[in-house]
């Protein structure tokens, strides 16, 4: 998240400065024995203090990080600009003694003292508010956006779902599949027909578990060993506990769909994929054995992956090439928040 900008008027900083040195001295200009010298002094000095804390509150708010910020008010800093106050006061205040050296300092710094803390506490509480305010603005917007973004990722993932180009091709092998009297057409015509039932199902959420995930990618599968017959292998190592975890739904589906897509799949030269668990992640990997004028690929199905996983875990996927060995790197997501 961007920094949001945090600025105050400059008229507002000095006209209010100026009217609370003018309010500090009303009891002195209602006294019967009226001194302008000392009313004067008392609203310069006020003056003069509210637009240095002004400053200093400014200063010190807008200096959080551009990370998450939090909510409630920081004590710390409250402390230190009350510290900090508290010494421009008593210098102020020293000031004021020179130039008035015939009034008693003690009540008088007293007074000033106890003023500069009411004044520096409505002006930290004024800006602390009006930051949350500017804050909450900027997330609403944020949310806006990531809605929008959402949307679009929902939009192409559904495109990438529903490809016409496979769906021709699975209706082409179904027909030679039944031309030559195999004995799995049935069976192709339920897995084609679950297919297209998860994608409607799991379209309507955000995060499956992997071994739902999973059912998908067998279907899939077998959907393409129809095709491809023993033109490439795929194998899981995942065990129980990750099967468990969570996945953005028909993302393997994806992986290893354009794993196909980029890929010699042959009897000759079998493409083996391999999907396994490393660390916090999970790993899914082919050898490199990419298709003449295939180079030029938008890698749209990757994009759309890693728009998913940056907006529900604020991290991205690892893509790794090193000209031999092809591995996409998905983070773990766990179903309770401990993890």
């Amino acid at each position: 998240m961007e920094k949001t900008s945090f600025k105050i008027s400059p008229a507002v900083i000095w006209i209010s400065s100026i009217f609370l040195g003018l309010l500090s001295s009303v009891p002195q200009i209602a006294e019967r024995h009226f001194n302008p010298l000392e009313a004067g002094v008392n609203a310069g000095i006020t003056a003069a203090f509210a637009l240095l804390m002004w400053y200093f509150n400014i200063f010190m708010l807008s200096r959080q990080p551009a990370t998450r910020r939090k909510q409630s008010i920081s004590y710390s800093k409250l402390l230190t600009s009350l510290l900090f106050g508290l010494v421009v006061m008593l210098v102020l205040a020293s000031v004021q003694q020179l130039i008035l050296s015939h009034i008693n300092f003690g009540p008088v710094m007293l007074m000033v003292e106890v003023r500069g803390i009411l004044i520096n506490l409505i002006f930290y509480m004024f800006l602390h508010l009006l930051q949350q305010n500017y804050e909450n603005q900027h997330v609403s917007m944020e949310l806006e956006r990531i809605k929008s973004d959402n949307l679009g990722a929902q939009y192409e993932m559904l495109k990438q779902q529903v490809n016409p180009h496979f769906l021709f091709n699975s209706l082409n092998t179904l027909k030679s599949m039944v031309e030559s009297g195999d004995a799995e057409a049935v069976e192709f015509i339920l897995k084609l027909s679950n297919f297209y039932r998860f994608t409607l199902e799991s379209r309507k959420h955000d995060l499956i578990h992997l071994n739902e995930e999973m059912d998908i990618l067998k279907a899939y599968l077998f959907l393409q060993k129809a095709r491809f017959d023993e033109g490439f292998t795929f194998t899981s190592e995942l065990d129980e506990k990750t099967l468990n975890t969570l996945v953005p739904p028909f993302t393997l589906q994806l992986l290893v769909e354009n794993c196909l897509k980029h890929n010699v799949v042959s009897l000759q030269k079998p493409l083996h994929i391999r999907l396994y668990k490393e660390g916090e992640k999970l790993v899914l990997e082919n050898p490199i054995q990419l298709k003449t004028g295939n180079n030029n690929s938008l890698g749209v199905g990757l994009k759309n992956i890693d728009l998913r996983y940056s907006h529900l875990l604020d991290k991205h996927i690892d893509i790794i090439n090193d000209e031999k060995v092809f591995q996409i790197k998905l983070p773990l997501i766990y179903e309770y928040h401990h993890h």
